[in-house]
């Protein structure tokens, strides 16, 4: 069985932080910053993961380079430099995995609780009747749906689900 390699794009820093740590605690190293020195092209063996902030398309390019060489990527980028990084990604393997958690995302880092109440309100509830649908108070909904713009590096709940429902799609 081929281990899959951990890519993820956040939007924020402590998102990144846990994520490199759960890397760290399944066996790979972590290595801050994209641009990688090493004279052997193929890095899998070396189970090295690059994370840091990605403010520009050259950081951009770097990720995406390392991730081509085999290097886990965990990489904290908002808006359309985040969209433009996670689908260049996804070329190289498939976003969202993480040694030691079970499921698979579809290049959304989102936990299934937000999955959830966006998919509600994808289908037209509302932020009241997605909350109840899915047994939690109004203001945990809330705070969950921030934790997802947050994530995918928006500020309307709008857009969030715009962003869920074109991933939902693909």
């Amino acid at each position: 069985m081929v281990e899959q390699v951990p890519l993820h794009v956040v939007g924020a820093s402590g998102d990144a932080d846990a994520i490199v740590r759960r890397c760290a605690a399944a066996g790979w190293a972590a290595h801050r910053g994209f641009a990688l020195l090493e004279p052997a092209w193929d890095l899998a063996e070396r189970h090295l993961v690059c994370h840091g902030q990605v403010n520009d398309d050259h950081t951009a390019s770097q990720a995406v380079l390392a991730a081509a060489r085999g290097a886990g990527i965990v990489a904290v980028a908002t808006g359309a430099l985040a969209l433009s990084l996670a689908a260049d990604l996804r070329r190289v393997g498939p976003l969202g995995l993480t040694p030691g958690k079970a499921e698979a995302a579809d290049g959304l880092d989102l936990d299934a609780e937000q999955r959830a109440l966006l998919g509600r309100l994808a289908a037209g509830s509302t932020i009241a009747a997605a909350a109840e649908a899915e047994f939690v108070s109004l203001r945990t909904a809330n705070r969950r749906i921030a934790a997802a713009r947050q994530s995918l590096g928006v500020k309307t709940t709008r857009e969030a689900v715009m962003i869920y429902i074109k991933h939902a799609r693909d």
